[in-house]
């Protein structure tokens, strides 16, 4: 089938991963995301998706953890008119439409340059909408960014592919060019690598999981600037009906044992 060819291979190509997801979550019925960008985005790429082993099940998880971060972003955005919103590794995700910023905030999508290259034949451009084309952990592509208004922070199927030291050196920079703000993204225990390493898609496109966080509170201490507010469950029950029972099973466990929730969550911090 024609389409948009995509070179993108190894880590980056997990943002294939997420993006098909959300477009099988969207093409369901009472849809939660209803991420009609992805869907779209989806059939225009030239791929074949079906070797990422990508089902309902994890879909319906992915959408859960986008509409969580979707919420925080538009709740964040209601108490700081004027801010701007700063999506590391944003890939292929379409949060800039779903969330449709109010006028004033100025939204920027950072990723590797092949990235944003694609980005820009996928999705049409918006007023005050910034693509960055520079891996995250380069320091220069910060000078872009406002350091004068609140910033919202946030990481999507990021931080478990950064090397620990690269990861803590990003936050570093961050919180040290922005004046204030919030930072939101998920984070893994070791065990969660370990699962994350089974997963067929890690296996087909031969990416690497490196950055565990057992404890939120490491952060504070790496970056003293961040202050820890809370983590949230990366899955909701009465988000999770239209799982498959062991799904549903799991989600309902994850809830109530603490050891689980470690495995993936979404952590937010003040700074």
């Amino acid at each position: 089938m024609a389409g948009e060819k995509t070179d993108i291979t190894g880590a980056k190509e997990t943002l294939l991963m997420t993006l098909y997801g959300k477009a099988l979550e969207s093409r369901l019925p009472n849809s939660l995301l209803e991420d009609h960008f992805a869907d779209e985005a989806v059939r225009k790429i030239d791929y074949d998706f079906s070797r990422l082993k990508i089902d309902d099940n994890l879909g319906i998880g992915l959408a859960i953890r986008a509409k969580t971060l979707d919420v925080r972003v538009e709740d964040f955005l209601a108490r700081n008119p004027g801010a701007i919103v700063l999506h590391l590794g944003c890939g292929l995700d379409t949060r800039i439409f779903r969330v449709a910023p109010p006028v004033g905030v100025d939204w920027f999508d950072v990723d590797y340059p092949e990235v944003i290259e694609l980005r820009r034949k996928l999705y049409p451009s918006r007023n005050h909408y910034h693509l960055i084309a520079s891996s995250v952990i380069e320091p220069g592509w910060l000078a872009e960014v406002p350091r004068n208004r609140p910033a919202m922070v946030m990481a999507e199927g990021l931080t478990p592919y950064l090397p620990a030291d690269e990861g803590l050196r990003l936050l570093s920079r961050l919180v040290w060019h922005l004046a204030s703000g919030e930072l939101m993204f998920d984070a893994y225990s070791s065990f969660g690598l370990k699962l994350l390493r089974l997963h067929p898609a890690l296996r087909v496109t031969g990416a690497e999981v490196h950055w565990s966080i057992e404890d939120p509170h490491e952060l504070e201490r790496a970056v003293p600037k961040l202050r820890f507010v809370e983590d949230i469950s990366a899955y909701k029950p009465e988000h999770a009906a239209r799982m498959g029972w062991s799904a549903k099973l799991f989600v309902r466990l994850w809830k109530h044992i603490p050891a689980l929730r470690k495995i993936g969550r979404l952590l937010r911090y003040r700074f």
